[in-house]
């Protein structure tokens, strides 16, 4: 698994890991360390936090200097749509990440290496491992690179934004109104639970979903309600 992950961050990364237990942590799912009996904090659910503001700082710093004369209203739509999970999973596929995670029995076999929000949070774990392995300057440079394909869709206004975003762009313009997020309802166990998400507007329930994650829940239900807004229903 050393050799294995070492190139993925020389072919990926162009990194030479300092402290290799990070990585590995990285790539990690609560399901293995479940399975395994690794303890609470052997996978990779803290270094994603981290990992998940590392990258928007990153992002921001970016976006700020390439384009210089845009507002923040537009920067932060940018942003949105670089950071969001259907972006990173565009980019941990192309990585073929899935094939590093070390994953439970059950959710490989239910086709883990291949979800989206799984292999969202493996993409920020990874960053959040860079930042405490060699600092700040690191992750900008890799997330330059790893990024610059969406950076130049940015920049000739083909980006796809997340169902969210569109939601609330949608929401804000033509009903004067902002999108809020519940989640209703949570089951399955700890390392595969499944969560339930409703987007209400005014109040009322437009939309809901399901997922793996949070992000993901919200995700489908920021798109069932968009779909139904677009649709006239």
């Amino acid at each position: 698994m050393e050799k294995d992950l070492a190139i993925l961050l020389a072919q990926n990364f162009q990194l030479a890991p300092r402290k290799k237990e990070l990585y590995l942590q990285a790539l990690t799912h609560s399901s293995y360390t479940h399975e395994h009996n690794l303890g609470n904090n052997a996978h990779n659910e803290r270094l994603e936090f981290l990992g998940d503001a590392v990258l928007e700082l990153a992002v921001s710093e970016i976006l700020y200097h390439r384009f210089p004369r845009l507002p923040e209203g537009k920067l932060t739509r940018f942003r949105a749509g670089l950071v969001c999970e259907e972006s990173l999973f565009r980019l941990a596929e192309k990585m073929q990440l899935g094939s590093y995670l070390r994953l439970g029995r059950g959710e490989a076999a239910s086709g883990g290496r291949k979800r989206p929000s799984l292999l969202a949070d493996a993409l920020e774990a990874l960053l959040g491992a860079i930042y405490l392995d060699q600092g700040f300057t690191a992750v900008r440079r890799v997330v330059e690179e790893l990024f610059r394909p969406l950076f130049e869709q940015l920049a000739h206004g083909s980006l796809i934004t997340d169902y969210k975003t569109l939601l609330q762009e949608y929401t804000q313009g033509k009903m004067a109104t902002t999108p809020e997020y519940i989640i209703v309802n949570e089951s399955g166990p700890d390392h595969e639970k499944i969560f339930v998400a409703q987007v209400l507007l005014d109040g009322k329930v437009s939309g809901e979903g399901s997922g793996r994650s949070k992000k993901e829940a919200e995700q489908e239900a920021a798109r069932a309600a968009y779909e139904l807004l677009r649709n006239g229903k």
